[in-house]
């Protein structure tokens, strides 16, 4: 199925959660908040969330510094 990721066409495998895309992308366990379709999904609903054909996921990082 296709996705846009953070601006850009991924094609992603049905049934993928965003906690596996995370994985895929190489961004498990770090920092970040993501929105599918301009809502925030909670980080404890990312293992279970499913991504759906044409959804449009925003993942941003938290830096810290000053």
């Amino acid at each position: 199925m296709e996705i846009v990721l953070n601006g850009e066409p991924r094609t992603v495998a049905a049934g993928t959660t965003i906690a596996s895309l995370l994985d895929a992308e190489g961004l498990a366990g770090r920092r970040v908040a993501v929105e599918v379709n301009g809502e925030i999904v909670p980080r404890g609903s990312h293992p279970t969330h499913p991504l759906a054909n044409g959804d449009r996921v925003e993942v941003v990082h938290a830096l810290g510094g000053g």
